[in-house]
């Protein structure tokens, strides 16, 4: 997937702080039972008890960060946006393990870092075609060997979001065939949103 001048572009982190300045739970993380059964089916397919380094890219308000931190010995969680970092920071107090920063992936990625967890929930349609492919190389770079990318996206289309989630999972899908740096573990759709689970196989 190579650049291309007429692609639609990455939304910008404006975007979000104006998103959040308007409303904010612009998208209901903390009450409504479609995103409560989502993350619990998100937690449910991941198959081990135990990671001990995790990444979770656009954390938000940090409600699915709370969850997983319990089974992360540490977890970095990252949003563009300080207003929904700042009320994650107060949610997880309690939680010694999750370490919150402000970045903007893939312009800024935690150098030198590796994990044998990354979890990306509702971001990937924001990027661009060229980011997303950017941001892929990032992501498996940095994982572990055995290390596990865990895929999930709202699925219908957004008429101001560059990709769609089918985009997204597709395209990390492609390092899933045979020969691939990866295999893919667990896959689930449902009505409204997608689930990949894919494990690095070759360092």
């Amino acid at each position: 997937m190579l650049p291309n001048p007429n692609q639609p572009h990455t939304l910008p982190p404006d975007y979000f702080a104006e998103v959040y300045r308007a409303n904010a739970d612009p998208w209901h993380f903390e009450t409504s039972p479609y995103e409560r059964e989502k993350y619990a089916t998100t937690l449910a397919v991941l198959p081990r008890t135990h990671y001990q380094r995790a990444f979770e890219i656009g954390c938000s308000l940090g409600v699915l960060t709370e969850q997983l931190a319990t089974r992360c010995a540490h977890l970095l969680a990252v949003d563009v946006a300080e207003a929904p970092l700042a009320r994650a920071r107060q949610r997880c107090a309690h939680l010694p393990q999750v370490e919150f920063q402000r970045l903007r992936v893939p312009e800024e990625f935690p150098a030198g870092a590796t994990f044998d967890l990354i979890v990306l929930s509702e971001v990937g349609y924001y990027w661009s075609p060229a980011d997303l492919e950017r941001a892929a190389a990032q992501l498996l770079a940095s994982l572990t060997a055995g290390g596990q990318l865990l895929l999930v996206h709202w699925t219908p289309p957004v008429h101001d979001y560059p990709l769609t989630g089918d985009d997204v999972h597709e395209f990390f899908l492609q390092a899933a065939q045979p020969n691939g740096p990866l295999r893919h573990v667990a896959a689930q759709r449902h009505e409204q949103y997608r689930l990949d689970l894919l494990e690095v196989t070759k360092r």
